[in-house]
């Protein structure tokens, strides 16, 4: 049976269109049925119009405070019963009572090799530690800050002369193919939890 998924996202939406891109290529087993967004200026409202998508803007700033934006933004992802939830470049950590309601059913990405540089600019933090490699992880969300338990990661060098900029946009190529993978493997039902550390299982692809 095909899946249904929500994707959430702040800002330009690049990896939510990479999703909707492998959808339409028929790589991912599964029907968008929205786009939540925190920002009504967010580029990727244009995207989800562009592909039919309906589109649920959820404005932080005209909730008097956390606790009523997540209360809200919980109703209407309960509302849209999907089998997953993807964070797609959502600026907001997601309070644990959303967590809860939907443990390993919520997955997001995140430009860096967790658990190194976790939370806002994981590419500065790699460059200023000076490490060799880089890349993105895609993960189970959990209570904790890019804590949970980790899906698929990709590893791309990090170059002599390497900028935040140029760093960044090499990591978010790798971005575009994990994240279509590991959501892919989702609706496969290939995605086992043992404890804390999510199985692989065997299939076709």
């Amino acid at each position: 049976m095909m899946k249904e998924i929500v994707v959430l996202s702040s800002g330009r939406g690049s990896n939510f269109q990479a999703i909707i891109d492998a959808i339409g290529r028929g790589e991912i087993p599964a029907r968008c049925s929205g786009l939540v967004t925190d920002n009504p200026s967010a580029y990727a409202i244009t995207r989800a119009e562009k592909a039919g998508i309906p589109v649920f803007i959820i404005d932080f700033s005209s909730f008097p405070s956390r606790e009523a934006y997540e209360e809200e933004l919980l109703r209407v992802l309960f509302d849209l019963s999907a089998d997953l939830y993807i964070l797609a470049g959502y600026m907001r950590i997601v309070g644990a009572g959303i967590v809860s309601a939907f443990r390993w059913r919520m997955m997001n990405i995140h430009p860096a090799l967790l658990p190194g540089f976790p939370g806002l600019h994981a590419q500065r933090q790699a460059l200023d530690y000076g490490v060799r490699v880089s890349g993105c992880t895609v993960h189970f969300v959990d209570e904790g800050t890019d804590s949970g338990p980790v899906i698929l990661q990709a590893c791309v060098p990090v170059l002599p002369g390497d900028d935040e900029e140029t760093l960044s946009a090499r990591i978010l190529e790798e971005e575009h193919r994990c994240l279509p993978k590991a959501i892919r493997l989702f609706c496969d039902d290939r995605l086992e939890m043992i404890g804390r550390q999510v199985r692989i299982l065997p299939g076709n692809s």
